[in-house]
């Protein structure tokens, strides 16, 4: 049996780029997938033989598909999915909000998991197994102000985890989320430090996250001995999660 092969969104820099790490450093096969190419060739170059890189734009269901397919004919199989890709969007109230800006963050957040989800779903579907790990955020739970298209999006992707868990609960394809509360990523650049300092402000710990601590989460659930969980929703927020 050749290791088993995960593709995680989003892959170049940030969450993503430590999922593809530690899923690499756990001995699977791992495909960099990102929409900045060249980023996503030399973080994929890091991996030696072991990683892949293809460029992906999540918006594009043409491109999940050939993503995924690129994927399975590299590995032979496609045994993880990681929908990490995502944007924040601006900081302003929601009348003041762009529609284009609207449209960009629901496209990425929250069509792009849905994309992804149905490019990977047949091949995982054939052969009776499969991980979708899908990234969240605590913003999705309980909504962050002058961040409506994120935390609208964000809610979004944990009822399409629900509902597709359920969906899938006896086929051996299990769906999870992890909802993270705010990590240091290049992500918090897009936002005002006020912004920022609100929701450091809402963490008991009193910090932001680190990249390698959500990682460290979404390995388990990428994993084969997370066998009884999906449709599930993980907090690791530092204790801000309230329910």
């Amino acid at each position: 049996m050749s290791p088993r092969a995960a593709l995680v969104t989003g892959a170049a820099r940030g969450i993503g780029a430590a999922i593809a790490a530690r899923l690499y450093a756990d001995g699977l096969q791992v495909c960099v997938a990102d929409v900045d190419a060249p980023a996503a060739k030399r973080f994929a170059d890091s991996f030696a033989d072991a990683a892949f890189w293809v460029q992906m734009d999540v918006t594009n269901p043409a491109s999940a598909r050939a993503a995924v397919t690129a994927c399975v004919e590299r590995f032979g199989h496609l045994d993880v999915l990681v929908n990490n890709a995502g944007v924040t969007g601006p900081s302003a109230p929601l009348h003041e909000y762009g529609d284009d800006d609207w449209r960009r963050v629901l496209s990425v957040d929250l069509d792009g998991t849905f994309n992804c989800c149905k490019a990977v779903l047949p091949y995982m579907l054939e052969h009776g197994s499969g991980r979708i790990v899908n990234i969240a955020s605590i913003a999705g739970k309980e909504g962050n102000p002058n961040m409506c298209a994120y935390s609208a999006a964000k809610a979004g992707v944990i009822g399409l985890t629900k509902s597709l868990g359920k969906e899938l609960a006896t086929t051996g394809v299990l769906v999870n989320c992890v909802t993270p509360a705010v990590v240091d990523t290049e992500l918090l650049r897009e936002l005002t430090p006020a912004a920022v300092q609100y929701m450091v402000d809402r963490v008991p710990m009193h910090r932001t996250g680190k990249v390698e601590e959500i990682a460290a989460l979404v390995a388990w659930l990428a994993s084969e001995e997370c066998s009884f969980s999906t449709g599930a929703v993980f907090d690791i927020s530092g204790g801000r999660a309230t329910y």
